[in-house]
């Protein structure tokens, strides 16, 4: 009953958002966090459910004391009182790399020592045009690589930003350690989807429009956006010590 309650009220703000000139997702601003027994959550201390939308690695990272996706007061593409970025930020965790990351969804479990069981998609009922916002990238040589991606150790990192409009049945559960993501290209409930693959560093903050390409008239049920400060980090390779900035995202109608 629980899990249909706050369903019910995140619907409910999603069609007061539309009503209002298009549906946005809770602090796609990236203004407001709290930290939780060491995790920094996408979200003000004391927000309900409905406002949980934002899902990092860092539950998994801060049982070892540490933090990939972290707030940045300093760094911001827009200034002013209580404004805020996101700092996504790889490095060497232990044995292993970890790459900052944020996406729409939860963070479910540690699979042992390698992998993370997640859950992507949050309730979302309307087709934007776009996706825009501001990033700002610094890169470093890739130095941690796994198959199938051992070919990129030496080259330059890259970073990611993402959105996937779906009509799944539920959240879709993704498996680092088995290799278990959504197939983009083929899944048959991706709706709309668009990328930016930031293969370069930046000076200072970009703004970017992300169009959004559909693939047919269906009505969304789900979005998932997505950034990550090495585009292949859920698969263990990226540069430790890569940065990407994110800051005011907001879907354009």
């Amino acid at each position: 009953m629980k899990k249909i309650a706050t369903i019910l009220l995140m619907a409910l703000a999603a069609l007061s958002a539309a009503a209002q000139g298009g549906e946005q997702l809770y602090n796609m601003s990236f203004d407001n966090w709290s930290k939780v027994k060491g995790e920094w959550c996408l979200w003000s201390e004391g927000a309900g459910s409905a406002k949980k939308v934002w899902g990092t690695a860092n539950r998994g990272l801060s049982i070892l004391g540490k933090n990939c996706t972290e707030p940045e007061d300093e760094i911001v593409a827009v200034k002013g009182p209580g404004k805020r970025a996101c700092k996504l930020h790889s490095e060497k965790v232990l044995w292993a790399f970890a790459a900052g990351n944020l996406y729409n969804g939860k963070f479910n479990k540690v699979l042992g020592t390698s992998g993370a069981e997640l859950s992507w998609g949050v309730p979302f009922h309307s087709r934007p045009k776009s996706l825009s916002g501001y990033y700002y990238y610094l890169p470093k040589t890739i130095d941690f690589a796994q198959k199938p991606y051992t070919h990129l150790k030496g080259k330059g990192d890259e970073g990611s930003v993402e959105v996937i409009l779906a009509d799944w049945d539920e959240p879709q559960v993704i498996n680092t350690k088995e290799g278990k993501f959504v197939d983009v290209e083929k899944d048959p409930h991706i709706i709309g989807r668009g990328f930016i693959h930031i293969k370069k560093g930046t000076d200072g903050y970009v703004h970017f429009n992300l169009p959004i390409e559909y693939r047919n008239d269906r009505t969304p049920k789900w979005v998932v956006v997505l950034a990550c400060s090495s585009r292949y980090g859920g698969d263990f390779t990226g540069g430790n010590g890569s940065i990407l900035y994110v800051d005011e995202f907001n879907f354009k109608y």
